[in-house]
């Protein structure tokens, strides 16, 4: 007879203890991804936000052999987007596009703290337009002359408070000292109506909705935000060619997940956007809606996110910018 009688039973027990430890997706490494992803895009279909993730999501479906669904959940300057994904499971399946730069007293979840950055998708410029009239100041210099000359005469829309396009807006009035009126827009397109309408005089935007009125001549183009010419539109001058010294101010997007995400899936994801942003179809897609591709690890798309943030704040400090 066995002096240890349980022995049998309790290796039987030990065995099945590691077997279901072993299965658990917890704690042990699955197979990534072993089913579809979600990716969510916090403004409505058809806009830059959701055109750059559509043109990068079909090729990660084929870098990584799972199904992608981008899903749009538009409203609140894209903070409900953010919140739905800081309320899912940090396991690499559901994933957002945060653009960027947006400055907000919203409380609303932020990289670096409840969303962490996986991988830069894209950059690219905001540009000053306005009506292409007979009347209309013919350059840069000009119409900043006239600006200074009349404080009252100008104000300029954007797609809304806090945005990109406004702080751009704001950054020219800080470095030129003249003064426009910024009016917000739920979105660029409406503001592109009012400006070829005459109900305003200049917008700053981005390139997607002002793109083919400067070609067809509705709209004319002052001068783009980042430090060097935009592909879509070549003949355009960056707002520092035109006048404005040192003017640098750039749009991004990033691909962002709950704070959490396992590192290995997290690198997973940021070679595969690094892969799919060297293919040609999505480099011709972003030069369509004047975006670029930028490859940066995840650490250096943090990095950049912190500077640029902390950069726009500082502005809106000193300024005493309203952005809500």
């Amino acid at each position: 007879m066995s002096k240890h009688p349980g022995g049998r039973r309790g290796l039987f027990l030990i065995f099945c203890a590691l077997t279901a430890l072993a299965s658990s997706p917890t704690l042990a490494q699955e197979k990534y991804p072993s089913r579809a992803i979600t990716w969510v895009v916090g403004y409505p279909p058809g806009g830059s936000v959701d055109v750059v993730t559509r043109l990068v999501a079909r090729k990660l479906e084929a870098t990584l052999g799972q199904p992608i669904v981008v899903d749009n959940k538009p409203g609140a300057t894209g903070s409900l987007a953010l919140r739905y994904v800081a309320t899912q499971p940090a396991d690499g399946y559901t994933l957002v596009t945060v653009p960027g730069p947006v400055l907000t007293s919203i409380p609303m979840p932020q990289i670096g703290k409840e969303m962490s950055a996986i991988a830069m998708l894209a950059k690219g410029s905001t540009v000053l337009v306005g009506p292409a009239r007979p009347d209309a100041p013919k350059d840069l210099k000009a119409l900043l002359a006239d600006a200074s000359a009349h404080p009252d005469k100008y104000s300029y829309g954007s797609s809304g408070n806090g945005t990109g396009q406004h702080l751009t807006g704001e950054l020219i009035q800080a470095l030129t000292g003249v003064t426009m009126t910024h009016v917000p827009y739920k979105g660029g397109n409406q503001a592109v109506t009012d400006v070829i309408g005459g109900q305003i005089p200049l917008a700053v935007l981005g390139i997607t909705p002002v793109l083919p009125h400067i070609r067809s001549g509705k709209l004319k183009a002052y001068g783009v935000s980042t430090a060097a010419r935009s592909a879509s539109l070549p003949e355009v001058p960056t707002l520092r060619e035109a006048g404005i010294a040192n003017f640098e101010a750039s749009q991004w997007f990033v691909l962002a997940a709950r704070t959490g995400l396992p590192a290995d899936r997290s690198d997973r994801l940021n070679e595969a956007v690094a892969q799919a942003l060297k293919d040609p179809e999505v480099m011709k897609g972003f030069e369509n809606v004047g975006m670029f591709p930028e490859v940066h690890s995840a650490k250096q798309t943090a990095d950049y996110i912190h500077t640029d943030m902390r950069r726009w704040a500082d502005l809106v400090k000193k300024n005493k910018i309203a952005i809500d």
